[in-house]
């Protein structure tokens, strides 16, 4: 794994606990974050920098940032674009866009009438007309 031993350890505890005997082993790093060797059984086994086993073990470590790295940013995406528009059943990505492309705020938007709404291209009257219910359900009326 790409951790060392508080990583190793903690990973062999819930091994344990699920009853499981799997081998692990972490990297050890050095102060510049680079792998040194691996973490096995409580003792630091150096490795060749210079080995086929350690340019293996590079690649799998690459891998798994690149991995953390693009699912740490589908979750910020996600998040970040996350708008009250998105739960308005007739409206997706593109119908968004529009809306927001045409008006200056969601405030705008809840004001805005169907016939004002149904003006933008993208907007059908159905999607109009679930929009303005939408926003008039939300204020109460």
């Amino acid at each position: 794994m790409d951790g060392g031993r508080g990583q190793v350890n903690i990973a062999l505890e819930v091994l344990g606990e699920l009853h499981l005997d799997i081998p692990v082993c972490g990297m050890v790093k050095d102060d510049f974050h680079r792998t040194r060797g691996l973490y096995y059984h409580n003792t630091e086994l150096p490795i060749d920098i210079h080995s086929e086993g350690f340019k293996l073990i590079t690649r799998i470590q690459d891998e798994a940032h690149r991995f953390a790295i693009e699912y740490h940013k589908s979750l910020r995406s996600k998040t970040q674009v996350r708008s009250v528009l998105d739960d308005i059943p007739e409206v997706g990505p593109a119908r968004r866009k529009a809306l927001m492309r045409n008006y200056d705020s969601i405030a705008e938007i809840a004001n805005a009438t169907a016939e004002e709404l149904s003006r933008i291209p993208e907007i059908s009257p159905r999607a109009a007309q679930a929009i303005e219910a939408f926003f008039r359900e939300k204020k109460g009326e």
